[in-house]
């Protein structure tokens, strides 16, 4: 049913000013406040209060074929034009919508930027969650995403739940020390990938931006940083090295 993750949505009082922080961060050249990397676009939109991610729009070939699939696994959804929205509720308060498309759209041109030094691709996506067994029915079981990795370690204080979708990682994290509740689902951060990781670091550095430096990431073979400014308060880490787990 669902082949790739299509695009995010982050909605922003500042929208022009996080326009210019993706621009810079991505090195790549908005149109109309779309960005596009190799696998995943970024559509910001203006919000009179807030600054956040604020949906996921996933691609999936029919429609109507992913209309069936969810009415028989107790999903409710609504065709909102070229949209099929689906309910909060059953989404745990994640807002969820399905695109058809037949191939991903190109990437945005880049800046001045290398394709090297430049963001290519996202790694993944984080979902906050307070009920980890509610998410593997939402997004292994109903929406059929792929559970490559289960694991919880004390040291990161988290159990983490990785479902391929496409080329990325739908990430689902989950606070051990809160327990489990029936709370809401938080749509929280991204993890972007790119060729060059020191090089990307040095590109950001020169145009302002403020990181960390490189660090040895979680996976073995791979190194990431943090990104503090240019995010509109999303949580941000660049990757690079080895892919996924």
């Amino acid at each position: 049913m669902i082949d790739a993750l299509d695009h995010l949505t982050l909605r922003a009082s500042f929208r022009d000013s996080a326009i210019e922080a993706y621009e810079t961060l991505l090195g790549r050249r908005a149109e109309s406040g779309r960005l596009r990397v190799g696998n995943v676009g970024l559509t910001i939109e203006d919000h009179a209060s807030t600054a956040q991610l604020a949906s996921m729009a996933f691609a999936t070939a029919s429609l109507d074929k992913a209309a069936q699939l969810l009415e028989r696994r107790a999903v409710p959804a609504e065709r909102d034009g070229d949209r099929l929205v689906l309910s909060t509720e059953a989404t745990h308060q994640v807002p969820i919508a399905l695109v058809e498309r037949a191939a991903a759209p190109e990437p945005s041109s880049l800046l001045k930027s290398s394709e090297a030094a430049s963001i290519t691709a996202l790694d993944h996506v984080v979902v906050r969650t307070p009920n980890p067994e509610r998410a593997v029915a939402l997004y292994g079981g109903r929406l059929g995403l792929d559970l490559r990795l289960d694991r919880s370690n004390p040291d990161w204080g988290s159990r983490l739940l990785f479902f391929r979708c496409g080329d990325l990682v739908v990430e689902v994290a989950h606070d051990l020390k809160k327990g489990v509740s029936d709370g809401p689902d938080q749509l929280w951060g991204l993890s972007w990938r790119t060729p060059d990781i020191a090089r990307c670091n040095e590109r950001l550095k020169k145009a302002g931006v403020e990181v960390s430096e490189p660090r040895n990431g979680r996976r073995s073979g791979s190194q990431v940083f943090s990104v503090q400014s240019h995010t509109a308060n999303v949580p941000t880490i660049v990757i690079g090295g080895i892919g996924r787990w």
